[in-house]
């Protein structure tokens, strides 16, 4: 016998309606212990047993459907991956893609959560039709339950197995409704998933108002990685204890020595993992007295800088450099700690402010320009080249207002053969003193020719900025130094 084959615990659990002519049901415990219930490789079997737990008998119908060649809804590997979220998690990403990327065209999107009944890839609510065929493609179970989180991002809080038995008559009748046309059609195998090769945590802080890279392209990342055989799962600070778990590190907040990154870079580097960024670009990049004192050793162009190690010299600066001057403490990032001065009284009251948290800072010459260079190198190669404007009316790319908001230049990412050749020569030169890592090395474009301004060891990564030209070539060319350092 072949043809469609309804496994349930009790044929009274299907109660709702009417059951397709063309199905056969039979209860679990015939299923599995009488194998000429439904003999032939060509039977394909619904599994609608109350329960899926381990070596029960939910669980051991699909088993034994499997043994014996048939093609079963839903498959061992299936019961398995949906008893927790962390191990289908890596599965929602794509999800969410899709989901979003559907969901810019609505004009009533869910301002509540929204619990969706998927029934063999086919839901009642029209707007999530496409996430329940895809839900399905990728989850292969005959009945599911999705719980869709609203907001700006609209996120998949939850996929778990629904028993039939549990659904009330309106559930049950949209489930045989949908069976009737599932049974009619033609068995489409679920696309082979690649297995993971390797396992890549990503450390983000998704509650920082300027992370590195944002929650929704740490989603493209793990996408592009999918694809690889890479398998990217996000952690979080509280995660130190489980950093072994995994293969490599890629450090997605914003390092400082003295906080958790620094620790799990560490860590990593003692667990022989591969890491971006490793402790040593970290201690390096974050204190910008060390990077002037490197880059003037090896001849690389910068401004004009003087450390300064109190007040006794402060007003000879100007002699230099003129007005305006410049102050940075050493491990400001996205231009906090960066003040300028514009007469001898302003110098001498920030120096003395910064002084206050740091035995030294650094005066530097100002150069404005409408813009500064971020060259992204991995590796000691180009990655992507981008032009940062100035905030409006500031003479920063990124001006911070004291009530904790902030306002951001525009940008312009360029291919890198269209970019100077200067600008990616010199970023090239200040970044392969640091190391072999991915780096941001900062430029501006002025008339005694390109000068670095800074190498950040953890440089902005956003889908539609820095891959706006390179795309998910991008992405994949991250993955691969890891792959590369894994393999090898």
């Amino acid at each position: 016998m072949s043809g469609w084959t309804v496994v349930i615990d009790r044929i009274g659990d299907l109660w709702g309606g009417r059951i397709p002519a063309t199905v056969q049901v039979i209860s679990t415990r015939e299923y599995i212990t009488n194998p000429r219930s439904s003999p032939g490789s060509e039977t394909k079997v619904i599994n609608l047993s109350r329960t899926y737990s381990y070596l029960g008998a939910g669980y051991y119908a699909s088993l034994l459907a499997e043994a014996r060649g048939q093609r079963v809804l839903p498959t061992v590997d299936t019961i398995l991956e949906l008893r927790q979220r962390s191990l289908y998690r890596h599965g929602i990403p794509d999800l969410e893609d899709e989901l979003n990327r559907r969901a810019k065209r609505w004009t009533d999107r869910p301002t509540q959560p929204v619990t969706l009944l998927v029934c063999l890839g086919q839901c009642e609510d029209v707007r999530f039709r496409d996430l329940a065929r895809l839900v399905f493609n990728r989850f292969r179970a005959p009945i599911l339950s999705v719980r869709v989180m609203p907001g700006d991002w609209l996120q998949i809080a939850s996929i778990r197995h629904v028993a039939v038995s549990d659904m009330d008559a309106d559930g049950q009748a949209f489930f045989l409704s949908a069976l009737a046309q599932f049974a009619h059609g033609t068995w489409r195998q679920p696309r082979a998933r690649q297995q993971p090769r390797h396992t890549i945590a990503v450390l983000h802080d998704p509650k920082q108002a300027l992370p590195p890279t944002s929650v929704a392209s740490l989603r493209r990342l793990a996408r592009v990685a999918e694809r690889m055989g890479v398998l990217v799962e996000p952690i979080v600070k509280k995660d130190l204890a489980r950093l072994a778990e995994y293969d490599a590190l890629l450090i997605r907040e914003t390092t400082t020595i003295e906080d958790h990154t620094y620790r799990f870079a560490k860590r990593a580097e003692q667990e022989g993992m591969p890491v971006i960024d490793d402790p040593t670009s970290i201690l390096r990049c974050t204190n910008k007295v060390y990077l002037f004192e490197l880059l003037e050793a090896a001849g690389v162009p910068t401004p004009r800088t003087k450390v300064v190690d109190g007040l006794r010299h402060i007003d000879d600066l100007a002699n230099g450099f003129g007005y305006p001057i410049v102050l940075k403490i050493p491990d400001g990032s996205f231009s906090r700690g960066v003040k300028k001065a514009e007469d001898p009284k302003q110098l001498r009251r920030v120096a003395r402010e910064l002084l206050e948290d740091s035995d030294l800072i650094l005066a530097q010459e100002y150069v404005y320009t409408p813009f500064d260079w971020r060259v992204g190198v991995l590796d000691g190669e180009p990655l992507f080249v981008c032009q940062y404007q100035m905030a409006r009316k500031h003479w920063q790319i990124l001006k911070h207002s004291e009530d904790g908001r902030f306002d951001e230049g525009r940008f312009r990412t360029f291919a890198i053969e269209d970019a100077p050749e200067a600008v990616v020569a010199t970023a090239l030169a200040a970044a392969r003193l640091i190391g072999s890592g991915l780096y941001g090395v900062d430029l501006k474009e002025t008339e005694r020719g390109v000068v670095v301004m800074e190498i950040n060891d953890n440089p902005n990564l956003e889908h539609g900025v820095e891959d706006a030209v390179a795309k998910d070539e991008l992405w994949r060319r991250l993955i691969a130094w890891f792959q590369r350092r894994l393999e090898g």
